[in-house]
Parts: C-alpha cells; structure tokens; sequence
C-alpha cells in the first residue's frame, strides 16, 4: 500500500502524524461497555417508580424500546477524516451551513437540536466537505452540553486542518427548556468559538457571522 493511500486508526487522544498527499485519519471514540438487558431493567425500575402503568399493552415494550434509544442516540460514529493538498491556494473563507445538531442535554438527558455553521480559512490542507457534518456528529452523539461541543468541533478541525482560522456557530432549542421548567418553547441558545485569524480579526469575524445569518456576534 503507497503512502498516498494510507489508512490509520487514531482516538480521539492521540494526534496525527506527518500527512500524505491524501491523509484519512481513522477518527473513533474509545468503545464504551453497554448492558442493554441492566438498561431495560433500570428504565423499567424509573418508569414505575414515577407511576406509570407498565402492564399494559401500550407500554409492556417502554423499557425496551427507551433502552435502545438512548443506546443509539449515544452510540458515536466512526468516520475517515480526509483531507487534501491545497494545490489551488485557495485562501478564502470555506463556510458549510445548517449542519444538523442532534444531541442529548447532559444535565437532564433531554434532546437539544439545532444547526451548527462552520467553517475555516485555509493553509496547506482542504477538507472534504461531508466531513464537516461528520464531526459535529461524532460530537453530537454523547451526553454533551452545547457549549462543549461547539469548542471540541472547532478545537479538532484546528487539530487536523492547522488552518490558518476556524470558526464555528451552534444555535439549537433545549427541550429540557422547552418542555420542562421555564417551558420557553422556541427559545434558541447560540454559542461560538473561533481560532486564528477568524478570532483574532473583528472584520473577517463579522464575515464570517454574516455569512451564517448570525446577527451581530454569538
């Protein structure tokens, strides 16, 4: 196998060597242990202790069923995050808009849901662009809180990318706001992080936050 098509397996932890000419860094969360039948058993355990009739037929399958959502919601997708040589120079802004944002809410295990908006300057490498989505959702799909996953997206494209700016906007409605509490349904909650040139210079921020439809800075 030539070094132009060479595949490596790295966790999150660890950092990529030198690159190819076409770099896939095998991005993978360690594997955690699951025990779907102790799930079940513990849903089953939280639902009658608030209650709820589980002899009927209506709700016999709940547990089961609450076990396995959850399982998937919080099971992270590997993905090959492939970049290229910047042959062409380009050195303008590279913007992908409306990525979808699922996530789980970690305080009360509630979804929240949204878009993310990002976006980079480029050096030396390109990113594939489907590979902006897959990195909000390999983040996304965890026990998260809103502010750290805007940070971990923008902190791994800096990693991978060594751009010379990154920019990332999350905007997303809590149903642990919406649905419970406050009940303030519709409210969205924006948050923002940037790196290099896009943090350290007001005008290409304001680009940037143009360009997503933010109004004013997030």
């Amino acid at each position: 196998m030539s070094d132009q098509n060479a595949q490596r397996v790295l966790t999150e932890a660890e950092a990529p060597e030198a690159r190819p000419v076409l770099s896939r860094l095998r991005v993978m969360r360690p594997p955690a242990e699951t025990d779907l039948e102790a799930a079940e058993a513990a849903a089953a355990d939280l639902l009658a202790a608030l209650g709820l009739p589980l002899g009927g037929e209506g709700m016999a399958e709940t547990p089961r069923r609450m076990a396995h959502a959850y399982a998937e919601m919080l099971a992270v997708p590997s993905f090959d995050m492939t970049t290229f040589p910047n042959t062409e120079g380009y050195d303008e802004l590279v913007l992908v808009k409306g990525i979808p944002v699922r996530s789980l809410c970690e305080h009360h295990m509630l979804p929240f849901t949204g878009v993310a908006h990002v976006g980079y300057l480029p050096a030396d490498r390109i990113l594939g662009l489907s590979k902006f989505a897959r990195v909000v959702d390999f983040f996304a799909h965890r026990a998260q809180t809103q502010e750290r996953l805007t940070k971990q997206v923008t902190e791994k494209l800096q990693e991978r990318l060594a751009p010379r700016g990154v920019g990332v906007v999350v905007e997303a409605e809590h149903t642990c706001m919406s649905l419970r509490g406050v009940r303030a349904a519709g409210a969205r909650t924006v948050t923002s992080a940037f790196f290099g040139h896009l943090r350290e210079d007001s005008a290409a921020r304001a680009e940037f936050l143009a360009l997503t439809g933010v109004r004013g800075e997030a």
